[in-house]
């Protein structure tokens, strides 16, 4: 009757890794799987915990790492907060300058300012730079590619 216990203790740890998706409880849910496994075919509790606990690290230690490595190659990653707002266009709202400067970005009004010296005009395009903070660096659009981190476009577009 044990392995009824392993079975219970692999389904939470199953449900709460649905929640958490770090890869890690799904292998101590293998690891008690083992534990059940080994309760059915009659072994003492004191092996049940150590084929459980040399499992889950077995697993931990291989499995997880291929996981997760091939997770990342097929699941492509997307920039979000404001990584996710380098390479896209804004509209400049007010002048933005050096010091100072208004841009609309996602929606959103931001503080902006540009390279030292120049000046870019309220309803022109400019294409953010770097977030440093709450104010963004924008360029306009002929002095940058467009490619920022995770971007393969060579021309920047609209949000």
């Amino acid at each position: 009757m044990t392995w009824l216990w392993w079975i219970g203790i692999a389904l939470v740890l199953g449900i709460l890794e649905m929640v958490s998706v770090a890869l890690v409880l799904v292998m101590l849910a293998g690891g008690a799987l083992a534990g059940a496994l080994t309760a059915a075919l009659g072994a003492p509790l004191e092996l049940q915990v150590v084929v459980a606990a040399v499992v889950s690290v077995v697993l931990l230690a291989t499995l997880r790492p291929w996981l997760l490595r091939h997770w990342r190659n097929r699941v492509p990653l997307t920039e979000t907060n404001a990584t996710g707002y380098v390479g896209r266009v804004a509209q400049v709202v007010s002048p933005v300058t050096d010091t100072e400067g208004r841009i609309k970005l996602g929606g959103v009004v931001w503080t902006a300012r540009t390279a030292a010296g120049t000046r870019i005009e309220p309803g022109q395009d400019a294409v953010v730079v770097r977030i440093d903070g709450a104010t963004a660096l924008i360029a306009p659009p002929d002095l940058t590619t467009g490619s920022g981190p995770g971007r393969d476009r060579q021309t920047p577009t609209r949000p």
